[in-house]
């Protein structure tokens, strides 16, 4: 397979309502899109990167630029998709957009062989169960509302994001209101510190599946502390960056579940690699989710329904968070998401929806 070129293309979706976490509230979403062109098959491929860096370092404008500017021309002479990250080592970082670089790369490579992404990952489900991740409210009885809500869309597993001065009480009123029935989780986008642990192990006398990185991303040693005082398992998001670091958290005891999101290791092979050192180690993994369009929702679903995946993701319906997707919506069916089967992707981007929420388009040849 030859590379012919890149396009980028930045598309504008609108959220259906403000997703609130510890570090930011997004309205809407400036997504880069990826297309890649092989004089076999063209595939596609989501950067997540948010507009600023807060959640990671990288930031959309970044992603576009590094691209542009370094990657492009370094993989024009690669021929399959695991030749992508070989190429890319040498730079320093930017796991995101080199996560969507490759992942063009192998939508290509499998939509001209006739493959679907789920099997080139190892798929072992139809289909998947769907959690939902809810962002911090203005009011408990707010928060009531909008967990109730999805919990009568089917959704199986609910995350509350939470931040100081929103979690004890917040987490006290879902389980109150809705039952120890509710499979029910946090995340803290990094919001705490060591100090807050005898906070935090409040958050024991609520049967949660797991607390999602408490501390700062560099801090293993503190979650390594820190789970040796709370009986709620500690679950690594940002931390996770990479096999490497993957395994150096289970070794040191920081983490007992993981939370894999393809774009922040660097791209689903090497998702799978965590995912295949997690299975190896008895971590049960999760997929998490960056508010994606249906093209990178496609992508985790599929992800999502290897072996290792035995908690439910955040892999949600389209209109979780957009009420028009640039793809045939998904669609949540008694609490799942069927995996595409289709060559690659198993999706593309409706072309019509495509053009109405395209902000800008840039061809780069290689």
């Amino acid at each position: 397979m030859k590379i012919e070129g890149f396009e980028l293309r930045r598309v504008g979706l609108p959220l259906v309502s403000p997703f609130r976490t510890s570090f930011s509230t997004q309205t809407a979403r400036d997504i880069l899109l990826v297309k890649a062109v092989t004089d076999q098959a063209e595939g596609w491929g989501e950067c997540v990167t948010l507009g600023d860096p807060l959640y990671s370092p990288e930031y959309t404008d970044g992603a576009a630029d590094i691209m542009k500017r370094y990657f492009i021309q370094a993989i024009a002479d690669v021929t399959d998709a695991t030749g992508v990250g070989q190429a890319l080592h040498k730079f320093k970082g930017h796991p995101m957009a080199k996560a969507a670089l490759e992942t063009a790369v192998l939508d290509a490579e499998l939509r001209a062989e006739g493959r679907s992404f789920g099997r080139e990952l190892g798929s072992v489900r139809d289909v998947v169960p769907c959690g939902v991740s809810v962002g911090i409210m203005d009011s408990i009885p707010e928060l009531l509302d909008a967990v109730g809500g999805y919990i009568d869309e089917g959704y199986v597993r609910i995350k509350l994001k939470i931040e100081p001065g929103w979690d004890i009480e917040a987490v006290r009123a879902v389980r109150e209101r809705f039952g120890d029935d509710v499979q029910l989780q946090v995340d803290a986008n990094t919001a705490y510190t060591l100090r807050d642990a005898r906070h935090l192990a409040k958050l024991d006398d609520f049967d949660l599946l797991l607390i999602e990185q408490p501390l700062e991303e560099e801090d293993i040693v503190g979650h390594a502390d820190l789970a040796k005082m709370l009986k709620t398992p500690i679950c690594l998001d940002e931390s996770v960056t990479s096999a490497q670091t993957a395994a150096a958290a289970i070794r040191l005891g920081a983490t007992s579940v993981i939370n894999i999101k393809p774009g922040r290791v660097g791209g689903y092979l090497e998702a799978r690699r965590i995912h295949d050192l997690a299975v190896a180690a008895g971590v049960p993994v999760w997929c998490g989710g960056m508010l994606e369009s249906g093209i990178g929702r496609a992508a985790n679903i599929a992800l999502a329904s290897l072996p290792g995946f035995t908690l439910p993701g955040d892999v949600s319906s389209s209109s979780r968070f957009y009420k028009t997707d640039i793809t045939e919506p998904w669609v949540m069916e008694d609490g799942h998401l069927t995996v595409p089967t289709g060559p690659g992707l198993g999706v593309a981007p409706i072309p019509e929806l495509l053009e109405e929420f395209t902000t800008s388009v840039e061809w780069i040849a290689v």
